[in-house]
């Protein structure tokens, strides 16, 4: 039976949607009821997915609910090529290997979000790994270097007199090309992708085929509440994250930011939003509360209500009753070791250089006490010592 989303999702084509070419068309196809093929790709460059990567996941979900067929494309071919967007040097080049674990991964994951059952899913290099010298050429005369060179990464850097190198130039056809081989009807990304969607189209038009629609996203704030969420940026809210880490992250995200939040990483009634809004502007609902609720409801979506509800009494006892947490991950030491030792060998720090930072920051407390100098000696001890780092992260370190 043909698809009739309109009357299931009046804010289908509304709701956390920043632009939509060719709005009219897709209207118009949406309320003959036309059944329609919506394309979703992503690079699986890392391991894991944040947030940020959700909101046009959400989206496809609403499509696949109404009827229509969500196709998910896994870069696995451009991911080894890596997206320009919003780059100022190239990628690093990733192994088949590398991407193959990290798609595997970004399934798990995005499954939570989608309904298996009813995902057509791609792997690219079902195509591109067939590719002969005569293909890449015929790929690359269906444009023209102005026109790539218009793409504004890459205009930049010409302009800042930054390497580009002729890899790179190749991404856009590539994801272009995805949306040919899946006979895409619409496709869905974020506003940084919207010169390599609109090359979908063209390569449609190249290929004498109907051109995809094309609906994008606004970014959504990293932790810090200024940048566009980032794992280069380390502001990321990860799916993989630990209910409580995850919990802590949402609470310590701006005011200012909450409501975007709100708008594009849940499925909360926009009236039931637009309430707490009224709430807090009229004084009768406090800011914290409303972030609260927008932590367990992120929360619950990714792990359980009931995980959800344990992280929020965890973060209330460790830091509105300024409390540890119950359960402290535990670091064997045979001998006293140094501070510094002990940071980069349980995880609290990255390196070297990353624990000398944390401790010039004053983010790192033993015991309570504020250290600065990471040649202080940890002793191994059955009772243990306590370290923190910042607000949310705490080990005990035991004898061995």
């Amino acid at each position: 039976m043909p698809a009739s989303p309109s009357p299931k999702n009046p804010h289908l084509l509304t709701r956390g949607i920043s632009e939509i070419i060719d709005r009219k068309h897709l209207e118009a196809r949406l309320k003959k009821g036309e059944r329609l093929r919506i394309k979703y790709g992503i690079d699986p460059n890392k391991p894991d997915i944040h947030i940020g990567h959700t909101v046009p996941l959400k989206k496809l979900r609403e499509f696949q609910d109404a009827g229509h067929t969500a196709v998910l494309i896994l870069g696995d071919y451009t991911a080894q090529l890596g997206d320009p967007s919003d780059r100022s040097e190239a990628r690093k080049l990733l192994s088949a290997a590398e991407t193959k674990k990290n798609a595997d991964s970004y399934l798990a994951q995005i499954f939570t979000i989608l309904d298996k059952k009813k995902t057509e899913v791609h792997r690219n290099s079902e195509w591109f790994r067939k590719f002969t010298l005569r293909d890449v050429i015929e790929l690359l005369a269906t444009t023209t270097v102005n026109r790539l060179l218009a793409h504004e990464t890459f205009a930049k850097r010409l302009r800042d007199s930054e390497p580009l190198h002729g890899q790179e130039l190749l991404y856009p056809l590539m994801q272009g090309y995805d949306s040919v081989m899946i006979k895409a009807d619409v496709e869905l990304g974020g506003m940084d992708q919207k010169f390599n969607v609109l090359m979908g189209r063209e390569l449609q038009r190249a290929h004498g085929m109907p051109e995809q629609d094309i609906i994008l996203f606004p970014y959504i704030p990293g932790t810090d509440g200024a940048d566009k969420m980032s794992k280069s940026l380390g502001n990321t809210i990860n799916l993989t994250d630990a209910p409580a880490d995850m919990y802590g992250k949402v609470m310590s995200i701006p005011d200012s930011v909450m409501w975007k939040y709100f708008e594009l990483a849940t499925r909360l009634p926009e009236k039931e939003i637009e309430t707490m809004a009224r709430q807090i502007k009229a004084g009768t609902l406090n800011p914290r509360d409303a972030k609260m609720s927008l932590a367990r409801e992120i929360v619950s979506t990714y792990h359980s209500v009931k995980k959800a509800e344990e992280a929020e009494l965890n973060f209330i006892q460790v830091f509105q009753q300024k409390q540890r947490p119950d359960e402290i991950p535990l670091y064997g030491i045979k001998k006293t070791t140094s501070l510094l030792e002990v940071l980069v060998g349980s995880g609290l720090a990255t390196s070297n250089t990353d624990a000398r930072q944390l401790l010039k920051q004053k983010s790192i407390k033993v015991d309570d006490e504020v250290a600065t100098d990471g040649s202080f000696g940890i002793e191994a001890s059955k009772k243990g010592i306590v370290i923190q780092k910042g607000k949310r992260h705490f080990i005990r370190v035991v004898k061995k």
